[in-house]
């Protein structure tokens, strides 16, 4: 069996505390703040080719501990 672990993974995040900060900032400048929720094409792209991942640890089914998941579309990471 083929297998690929990608050890190092990187995301794009800002943590709560750049965000309390940003918010922080706004409050103190009295700026307007709008919220835009944006939907990447990534997060919803389609795969070429069929990939299967094990059970994450402590969401193993009971009794299909070897079974595997088919990816049906690109979770956010994928490399």
């Amino acid at each position: 069996m083929f297998r690929v672990d990608f050890p190092e993974m990187f995301s794009l995040d800002g943590g709560l505390d750049t965000i309390r900060v940003l918010l922080a900032l706004i409050a103190n400048k009295w700026w307007k703040v709008y919220h835009l929720d944006v939907k990447p094409i990534f997060l919803n792209g389609y795969l070429r080719e069929e990939i299967y991942v094990e059970q994450p640890k402590g969401f193993q089914v009971k009794g299909e501990e070897k079974k595997v998941y088919k990816l049906k579309k690109v979770p956010y990471g994928l490399k």
